[in-house]
């Protein structure tokens, strides 16, 4: 299974100039704790992704700090050159290397290098649980065939 499959689509998204109050409204609104910072692609209609920027962000860097929010920019605050996947890549290895930086959300590009999704730990456990769901059916079929035959 690769990342494409089990991404989320649309991506909610934001300028790195936006200002930091707009971006917090736009989670908010969006019922979203992660955006995805981009600027337009130069070559086609994409985007291209330069940062991310999380409530936790938010919360550590502004809010813990006592800053003026309203002073602030989303490029101030936002994370740069953050992990990403493409949409070909596996779920495995994505999720091992989503460990190994500690993230819970990246975002996921097409075979372009321009934004394609987002894949966050509960896609990846929707995906898994589906899958594990398809292993128990099995199990339950096969008990209800031999019934069938064996009877």
């Amino acid at each position: 299974m690769n990342v494409g499959d089990i991404c989320r689509r649309p991506v909610v998204t934001v300028l790195p100039g936006a200002g930091l109050t707009a971006a917090a409204q736009l989670m908010r609104t969006q019922h979203v704790g992660f955006l995805v910072v981009v600027e337009p692609a130069r070559r086609e209609d994409g985007l291209n992704v330069v940062g991310v920027l999380t409530d936790r962000d938010i919360v550590t860097a502004v809010v813990a700090r006592e800053a003026d929010p309203r002073t602030l920019t989303v490029g101030d605050v936002m994370t740069r050159d953050p992990f990403v996947s493409k949409d070909t890549s596996s779920v495995e290895a994505t999720l091992r290397f989503m460990h190994e930086v500690g993230v819970r959300r990246v975002p996921v590009l097409s075979s372009t290098g321009q934004l394609a999704g987002v894949m966050a730990l509960d896609d990846a456990l929707m995906a898994i649980a589906g899958q594990l769901n398809d292993v128990a059916g099995c199990i339950r079929s096969e008990q209800r065939v031999e019934r069938c035959v064996r009877a």
